[in-house]
C-alpha cells in the first residue's frame, strides 16, 4: 500500500494566499449584498409602520361608531416637511375618546384629560417620519393614482390644532377624530370634513430620511395612508 507523500498533502490543501484569496472575495460579496438587505429591512419597516398606522386609525373609527362617541387619534414626534430639521425617526400614536359622547375640543381650548379615555396602548413607531408623499402625478401607477389632498388636510402640514391633549406625558398637537358616524376630520377649530385625509409614511435611518425625490420620481420606499372624510374609511398606497 502505497501512502500519500507530504508533497502530495500540500498539493491537496490550501496555501496560505489562496484562503486570504477567498476570505477576500468573501467579504467583497458581503459589501456588493448588504445594500440589497437594507432595502429589504426598509421596505419590511415601512410595511409595518404603514399597517400600524392603519390599525389605530380603524380601531379609533370603530370604538367611535361603537359607542356612540368621538375618537381622536393623535400624532407626536417625528412629523413635518421632508427637511432635516424636523426628522426624529421615532412617532408616537395614541387614540382618546369623550367619556360622555360629546364633541368635546367644541367647548374647549384642550382636549380635557378627565372627560377623555385612552383606548389601547400608545404606540411607538421607529425608524419613521410622518411627512409629504407629494403630489401625484396619475401616471397609472396604484401609488401615484391616489387622491391629491390639500396640505392642511396632510398631518405633515396640517397646522398644530389649537385643542390638543396629553396621554402618557406626551403632547398630541396634531390628530384626526373620527365622530359616531365614523366621519374623519383633521385638527379640529374652523377645519371642515372634507374628502380626503392623508397620513404620509416616510423611512428613516435613525434622524436622516432613508429616502429622497428625484423630479417626481422616488428613490427608495414611501406609503401614503388615506382616510376617506365622509365614510371614514382607510387605504394604504405604496410605493
Amino acid at each position: 500500500m502505497k501512502y500519500p507523500t507530504l508533497h502530495a498533502k500540500a498539493r491537496c490543501a490550501f496555501t496560505l494566499v489562496e484562503l486570504l484569496i477567498v476570505v477576500g472575495i468573501i467579504a467583497l460579496l458581503m459589501v456588493l449584498v448588504a445594500p440589497a438587505f437594507t432595502t429589504i429591512k426598509s421596505g419590511g419597516d415601512l410595511t409595518s409602520a404603514a399597517y400600524t398606522v392603519k390599525g389605530v386609525l380603524d380601531t379609533a373609527r370603530t370604538y367611535a361608531k361603537t359607542n356612540n362617541t368621538y375618537t381622536w387619534v393623535g400624532f407626536a414626534g417625528s412629523i413635518g416637511p421632508n427637511q432635516q430639521q424636523y426628522v426624529t425617526g421615532q412617532v408616537k400614536m395614541a387614540i382618546v375618546a369623550s367619556k360622555d359622547g360629546t364633541n368635546l375640543w367644541s367647548t374647549n381650548n384642550t382636549l380635557p384629560s378627565p372627560s377623555l379615555i385612552q383606548v389601547g396602548k400608545m404606540m411607538t413607531l421607529d425608524n419613521v417620519h410622518i411627512g409629504d408623499t407629494g403630489t401625484p402625478t396619475n401616471d397609472g401607477t396604484d401609488f401615484e393614482s391616489r387622491a391629491s389632498v390639500l396640505s392642511d388636510y396632510r398631518i405633515s402640514t396640517s397646522p398644530n390644532t389649537p385643542y390638543p391633549f396629553t396621554v402618557q406625558q406626551t403632547t398630541f398637537n396634531k390628530w384626526i377624530q373620527f365622530s359616531p358616524r365614523g366621519e374623519a376630520l383633521v385638527h379640529g377649530g374652523s377645519f371642515n370634513i372634507v374628502e380626503d385625509t392623508e397620513v404620509g409614511v416616510l423611512p428613516t435611518h435613525g434622524t436622516a430620511l432613508a429616502v429622497r425625490q428625484s423630479g417626481n420620481s422616488w428613490l427608495g420606499n414611501v406609503a401614503a395612508v388615506q382616510i376617506k372624510g365622509f365614510a371614514g374609511n382607510t387605504r394604504i398606497y405604496r410605493r
